[in-house]
C-alpha cells in the first residue's frame, strides 16, 4: 500500500490523509437541528404562556446556536483525518485545539467496529482503537461500515505482526 509521497526536500514519506464520509456530517447537523429546534419550540411555548408574548422572542437564541453550531460541526468534520503508515496510525482532529494522535500498531490490543441506531440509519461506523494505556485510546468516527471492517482487519493484521517481534 503506498502511504504517500517522498518529500524531495527531507526525503521522508509524507502521510496520505483520509477524511471521513459526508454522512457524518449531516448526522451530526440533523442532530444539531432537532435539539436546537425543540428547545425553541419549548422555551418559545412556555415563555410565551408564563411570561408574555413579547418574552417569546427569546426562543430565538436556540436558532442563533443552530446557525454558529452549523458552521462550527462543517470546520470540525474537515478536520478530522487518518492515515496510515508502515509503522503507526496517525489521527488528526481539531479545529481550535488540534490533536495528533499516533497510534503503533505493535501497541494494539484490541480494535473494534461500534454503529449505533442513528450511525446504522446513516450507514456510518466507528473504530476504536484500544491500546495497554487507557489514556492513549483513539476513536476515527463516522467511516464507512467497509472501510471500517478493511481498517479494523488491516490493524488487527499489523498489530499482530509487530507484537510478535517484542
Amino acid at each position: 500500500m503506498d502511504t504517500g509521497t517522498t518529500d524531495g526536500r527531507t526525503g521522508t514519506a509524507e502521510p496520505q490523509w483520509t477524511g471521513l464520509p459526508a454522512g457524518l456530517l449531516t448526522l451530526r447537523r440533523l442532530l444539531l437541528a432537532v435539539w436546537t429546534g425543540a428547545a425553541a419550540v419549548t422555551a418559545g411555548v412556555l415563555l410565551g404562556v408564563f411570561a408574555g408574548p413579547a418574552w417569546a422572542a427569546l426562543a430565538a437564541l436556540p436558532l442563533a446556536v443552530l446557525a454558529w453550531g452549523w458552521g462550527m460541526l462543517g470546520r470540525n468534520w474537515r478536520s478530522w483525518r487518518y492515515a496510515e503508515r508502515a509503522d503507526d496510525l496517525l489521527i488528526f482532529r481539531g479545529v481550535l485545539w488540534r490533536e495528533e494522535t499516533v497510534v503503533p500498531y505493535g501497541r494494539m490490543q484490541l480494535v473494534e467496529v461500534t454503529s449505533g441506531p442513528l450511525e446504522r440509519r446513516f450507514g456510518l461506523a466507528s473504530v476504536q482503537l484500544h491500546t495497554a494505556a487507557a489514556a492513549s485510546d483513539a476513536r476515527i468516527p463516522g467511516l464507512l461500515p467497509a472501510e471500517a471492517e478493511r481498517l479494523r482487519d488491516r490493524l488487527t493484521e499489523l498489530g499482530t505482526a509487530r507484537s510478535a517481534g517484542l
